[in-house]
């Protein structure tokens, strides 16, 4: 069986590129692995992105502190922890080569899927205990509930009576979703997940299913995502 190859994003230590140090989650890899593909770290390397594009069937952009709202238009709060300007000038332009090529798929995981959703128009809350009286259901690794508003996500969302919860750590979280779909949401209305419905698996999650154990809204999301992967590589070679 084909095993296609996931390209992962990696975070720099102490969230400066100073530090001479990349570091990710071993989960990331071991999920990937444990569905079908092969991981490969991507250094951000802004000259490599053709390069990375070449080479990997799909992507999963990891999480990590902020997004720097400024090229978007808007002022950073004061509570907001900016990531490092290398790291988020590398990832946009992976998403950006990975949205020009329907043959790619693509995953954002909490940081991640806020990248993705402001590059494609959404806006982002920067600060949720200024908005949402419940942010400690979205902190410190809690697990909660997820309201699905389709049925027909490549995340695999619909099924009827699942009550699978997931893995939450953030601070922001994406006000509005620009262009891509919202397709779920936390009980609080919390923008959960996002997807494009033209392409076979361009999705994002607020929370974090390298953290989630084997259920469909965790180990599954992977499993879906490489599955996704390998029928792209099947048809495009």
């Amino acid at each position: 069986m084909t095993r296609p190859i996931i390209g992962i994003t990696v975070d720099n230590k102490d969230n400066t590129s100073d530090s001479g140090t990349y570091e990710c989650a071993a989960a990331y890899g071991t999920a990937v692995d444990r569905a079908g593909g092969v991981p490969i770290l991507l250094p951000h390397q802004l000259d490599r992105v053709d390069d990375y594009l070449a080479l990997c069937h799909g992507f999963i952009l990891t999480g990590g502190v902020d997004p720097d709202t400024e090229p978007f238009g808007e002022s950073m709060h004061p509570n907001a922890r900016r990531m490092d300007p290398m790291r988020q000038a590398f990832e946009l332009a992976v998403i950006r080569a990975a949205r020009q090529s329907p043959d790619k798929t693509l995953l954002g995981v909490c940081l991640g899927m806020q990248l993705m959703t402001l590059d494609a128009g959404g806006r982002l809350n920067q600060y949720l205990p200024d908005t949402h009286d419940t942010h400690a259901m979205h902190k410190a690794n809690t697990k909660h509930a997820i309201v699905w508003s389709v049925t027909d996500s490549c995340l695999g969302a619909g099924r009827e009576g699942d009550d699978e919860k997931v893995v939450s750590h953030h601070q922001q979280a994406m006000a509005s979703s620009g262009h891509l779909r919202t397709v779920a949401t936390a009980p609080d209305g919390v923008i959960e997940a996002v997807d494009d419905p033209d392409r076979m698996f361009y999705a994002g999650v607020q929370w974090h299913p390298e953290r989630g154990g084997d259920g469909a809204l965790n180990q599954g999301l992977i499993d879906r995502l490489v599955a996704a992967s390998r029928e792209l590589l099947v048809v495009h070679g």
